[in-house]
């Protein structure tokens, strides 16, 4: 039997066997009509499902105006109070308990990126009842004093968005740089709850000087960035979304948000961002000892929990999300103003993590972030099940290892590639037309430019890269359309169409007989939806040859939304999502060589199915000695 797949967190696994038929999958995928989870209301209930009343976040697709984006919002009662330019997400004031229903509108408007509540998230640490340790066990486990002979962070700068940080601490005398208060926009980082100051320490604080504690980053340097203005830690989406982006464009090169914050799309377009200047951020997996079935995220890499056995501690949240584990449990660290204290939490695993990311990248700062990112993976010490598994992601973190493989990364000489999905060579266009671009490359995309007759569109950095063109600008006739796709290392690869501009006629005015004035606009009903989604696949390709842990990615497109995902493997249902992407891992060293096929279903809110399929040659496994490490290039690009 096959193992459990990575997949989606709201999947329905199935494995390999004499069970599902390819039939009654798709009879399945028909019937299926996922209900929206009921979120209580800010002032009360689920901690993780909380948000600021009466606010929304709203991101446009590339190209589309202010004039059409202030219509569409006016229609819901929404208008624009801000906007975290460096990722162009607006934030909306509408009704107070309007918040879900507005956001679900705005959701499904072919013209919207994605639109979401502006959720309130607590820090995620828990109060240990264990004795204080005296010796920091985590650092010898994860090989950290091998690490630091050759390296000790010099030269790299870790973020920390949390409470803030107590300045006068004296482990963090010289080793803090300029900060920023991203709930209130000012410069006051002074920790208000406590915990920033702890989670701090694990990182950053002063090593060697014969006082206190140990800190993985050793000689990193510490920007403080506070996320709240509340006593009790929570912060909002858009304060953190601010943060991680004030964060990259103000020289931190890894920044740590011990939140769940990271699961939702504003701050997941931050991070895409970070990683795009050429950074990282790292997230905590939350403590609720659950599966908490949040969607995976490319752009943070999710940390759980280990106590001192190896083993993932009982609180530890896991999942298809989790890309890595970390000690959590009876850490040593900073506490208050002058003292020190035993922590516990995937608040502390999550910068151990990236602590030892700023070992490797101070042990050869060339690194693009894809690679620090594949070299934790690959070095990370595997538990659980071979590879990746939902409790531990690639494994353990390894300082010691991580640093040794640092100087032996392949520099990136190869662009991306890119082509037009939509719309095709020689179509006719008009109006406000739809153009998605598919960018793949061996690292990872950055960014997607999209010219029109040489005038910039558009810029995108998050898949699907979907961008409006308002052809009524351009002149009727023929017209250019360019993408250029680009990676960390300045590789740039693109493609050319050319299109055939049509301008409709637009009729008179129909006038009111008494006032003399144009009449008003009937609302035009929405047409019922024929059109079933398209299928891409992103990795692998067909006809290729694989083996060892593989990644299966694909998404979808619709003229109005796809609501789910399904892979098949030879007919057996192997994951599921509830989103226009999906992503999972195949673990082929335990199945026979031969060829397969992978079967991608997508289904629309009206019943319309899509469907791809590819057929892959299994081989025999090329990387037996590593143990299940994740793939080449980017490690886990999901």
């Amino acid at each position: 039997m096959l193992p459990i797949p990575r997949c989606s967190p709201s999947a329905h696994v199935g494995t390999r066997g004499s069970g599902t038929a390819a039939g009654f999958v798709l009879a399945l995928l028909l019937s299926l009509n996922p209900a929206l989870a009921q979120a209580p209301d800010a002032r009360g209930g689920d901690r993780a499902e909380r948000w600021v009343a009466g606010q929304v976040l709203v991101k446009p697709k590339p190209g589309l105006s202010e004039a059409r984006l202030e219509r569409i919002l006016a229609r819901h009662d929404g208008r624009t109070v801000g906007r975290i330019p460096q990722i162009d997400v607006r934030i909306i004031r509408v009704p107070e308990h309007a918040e879900e229903r507005v956001a679900a509108a705005l959701a499904r408007n072919p013209n919207i990126k994605f639109a979401e509540r502006d959720y309130l998230e607590e820090p995620a640490y828990v109060e240990p009842n264990d004795p204080r340790f005296d010796n920091a066990w985590h650092l010898t486990k994860i090989g950290s004093p091998e690490a630091w002979s050759v390296s000790q962070g010099d030269g790299v700068i870790v973020a920390i968005l949390d409470t803030g940080i107590h300045a006068s601490h004296p482990e963090f005398k010289d080793k803090l740089v300029k900060g920023w208060n991203s709930a209130s926009q000012n410069d006051d980082t002074s920790d208000i709850n406590g915990h920033g100051t702890r989670v701090a320490g694990t990182v950053g604080a002063a090593t060697d000087n014969a006082a206190g504690v140990a800190a993985v980053g050793w000689n990193a340097r510490i920007m403080p960035i506070r996320v709240t203005d509340r006593s009790d830690g929570v912060a909002a989406s858009s304060a953190m979304a601010r943060a991680v982006t004030w964060a990259a464009d103000n020289g931190a090169h890894i920044a740590n948000m011990s939140y769940e914050s990271w699961r939702h799309s504003t701050v997941a377009s931050a991070a895409k961002y970070m990683r795009d200047k050429g950074g990282l951020v790292f997230g905590a997996a939350g403590n609720s000892g659950t599966d908490a079935g949040h969607t995976p995220t490319p752009h943070v890499i999710v940390v759980s929990a280990t106590g001192s056995s190896d083993s993932r501690t009982s609180w530890s949240n896991y999942g298809d999300y989790v890309d890595l584990a970390a000690p959590g449990a009876s850490i040593q660290t900073t506490s208050g103003s002058s003292s020190y204290s035993s922590v516990s939490g995937t608040s502390f695993a999550s910068p151990i993590g990236a602590a030892v990311a700023a070992l490797v990248w101070a042990a050869n700062p060339a690194l693009a972030p894809a690679q620090v990112e594949d070299i934790l993976f690959r070095t990370a010490v595997d538990l659980g099940d071979p590879g990746w598994d939902r409790r531990y992601g690639w494994g353990r973190v390894d300082a010691a290892a991580a640093v040794a493989a640092a100087w032996t990364a392949d520099e990136d000489v190869k662009a991306p590639e890119a082509r037009f999905v939509t719309p095709g060579d020689g179509a006719t266009v008009s109006g406000l037309a739809q153009v998605t671009v598919e960018a793949k490359d061996n690292v990872g995309v950055t960014q997607v430019v999209v010219f029109a007759n040489g005038r910039e569109l558009g810029v995108e950095s998050v898949a699907p890269y979907e961008f409006v063109w308002d052809t009524t600008l351009e002149a009727e006739g023929s017209a250019d359309l360019r993408v250029e796709a680009r990676d960390a290392a300045g590789n740039v690869g693109f493609a050319s169409i050319r299109v055939a501009v049509e301008q409709p006629v637009e009729p008179e005015p129909e006038l009111n007989e008494e006032t003399k004035q144009p009449a008003p606009e009937e609302e035009i009903p929405t047409p019922e939806d024929t059109e079933p989604p398209v299928v891409l696949f992103l990795s692998p390709a067909d006809d290729e040859t694989v083996s060892g842990n593989v990644r299966i990615e694909a998404s979808a497109r619709d003229n109005v939304g796809v609501v789910r995902m399904t892979l098949l493997i030879d007919g057996q249902q192997w994951c599921s999502s509830d989103s226009d992407s999906i992503r999972c891992s195949w673990h082929t060293r335990r199945v026979p060589d031969g060829q397969y096929v992978i079967t991608a279903y997508a289904e629309d809110a009206a019943g319309n199915l899509g469907v791809e399929s590819i057929t892959v040659q299994v081989g025999s496994s090329s990387d037996e000695e590593g143990g299940g490490g994740p793939p080449p290039g980017r490690g886990r690009n999901r």
